[in-house]
Order: structure tokens, then C-alpha cells, then sequence
């Protein structure tokens, strides 16, 4: 019984030429990249598109009448610090006083943890110089009450995912050029909704 032979088969080399044209091309798309995010300011990103997500939470007016009123209160609490220069206690601005005052009314709501769902939500809060250092522990997907800072703080928690695509940058001769475009998304990684259950306004969202 003769034994079958194969012989390996031989790799092809890939020309040093075209390899110098890839790494070329890939060193002007990291420079283009890195230009065009340079050149993002805040205002730009802020008016960036918010990604169309469905709520996790979905509960009837009926429900969240019957549920139990549930009151965060800090799982934790740190005095303000001192300046280690002067030797002062860090001093509330009296004139921001008012606002505080609104800051901390307590209003209704539902956080929802848009990337580990269900996962509660721990925070550290310190709405103004001169206030306390709180640390929360927020239920996820049902009513609760907090202080209006602390929902107003989990609702601006979002990032942005900066991305290339493909897109049209001018028309010449009836022929259309397209080139790498820097993109970018609002990610919202936590969520806080009012509950109509009873006049519960925060601002922060534009449907209220």
C-alpha cells in the first residue's frame, strides 16, 4: 500500500512595496482621525445624535400608582474637605442658595442602567462647594424618590463613540468624491425618567 506524499503547500509573500502602501494609508487615517478629533469642541459633541434606545421599564399608570413609595437616603456621607493652604473648611456660596433649595426637593423616578441591565446604580454626588459628599445606591426599573440633583446627575451620564465612515466631502464635474468622515454618537449609559404618580419635574429632559 503506497503511502500518499503531500507535499506543503508554498506561502505567498506579500510584496514589501504594497505592504508600505497599507501601512501608508493607514498612518494617514489615524492622522485624519486624530486631526478631526482635535478639532471637536463641546458644543459640537453636544448637539451630537442621541442613540434611539427602547425604555427597559415599562410599567402602567396603574402600577406605579399601587407601588410602594420607596426614599433614597446617602448609604455614605463625607464632610466637606479643607483647604490644606489656609486651613479652611470648604464654605457654601450663599447666593447659590435658592437653587440649592430646588436641587434638593425631592422628586419621583425611574433609573435604568442602560449597559448592565438591572444593576443598581452607586454614585458619589456634590452638587455645590461647600456641601456634602454623598454616596447613593439607586434601585433600577421602579419608582423611587431622590433629591433632584441626584437624578439630574444619573441622566447626564453619557458618552460619545467616534467612529469612520464613508462620506460624500464634495461633487466635482458632476462626480461625486468620498472620503473618511469622523462621526460620533451620544451613548446614554444611565437614565432617569419622572413618574407621573404625582407632579415630579427635573430638569435635564425635554419631555417634561
Amino acid at each position: 500500500m503506497t503511502e500518499e506524499v503531500k507535499t506543503p503547500k508554498r506561502r505567498t509573500k506579500t510584496p514589501a512595496k504594497k505592504l508600505d502602501k497599507d501601512l501608508q494609508k493607514a498612518a494617514e487615517q489615524f492622522d485624519k482621525f486624530d486631526s478631526e478629533i482635535k478639532s471637536m469642541t463641546m458644543d459640537r459633541l453636544n448637539t451630537a445624535p442621541k442613540e434611539e434606545v427602547e425604555p427597559q421599564t415599562k410599567l402602567s399608570s396603574t402600577e406605579i400608582g399601587k407601588s410602594k413609595d420607596i426614599y433614597l437616603k446617602p448609604e455614605r456621607t463625607l464632610p466637606p474637605g479643607t483647604d490644606p493652604k489656609s486651613g479652611r473648611v470648604e464654605q457654601f456660596n450663599d447666593k447659590f442658595r435658592e437653587q440649592y433649595n430646588y436641587d434638593k426637593e425631592y422628586v419621583q423616578f425611574i433609573a435604568e442602567n442602560k449597559e448592565i441591565l438591572g444593576e443598581t446604580i452607586e454614585m458619589w454626588t456634590k452638587p455645590y462647594p461647600g456641601m456634602n459628599c454623598e454616596f447613593w445606591k439607586v434601585p433600577t426599573n421602579k419608582p423611587v424618590w431622590g433629591p433632584r440633583y441626584l437624578a439630574e446627575q444619573i441622566k447626564r451620564k453619557n458618552y460619545h463613540r467616534l467612529m469612520m465612515q464613508d462620506k460624500p466631502t464634495n461633487m466635482e464635474g458632476g462626480m461625486t468624491y468620498y472620503g473618511q468622515m469622523t462621526v460620533d454618537t451620544t451613548i446614554q449609559r444611565l437614565d432617569a425618567m419622572p413618574v407621573s404618580k404625582r407632579k415630579s419635574i427635573f430638569m435635564g429632559s425635554n419631555s417634561f
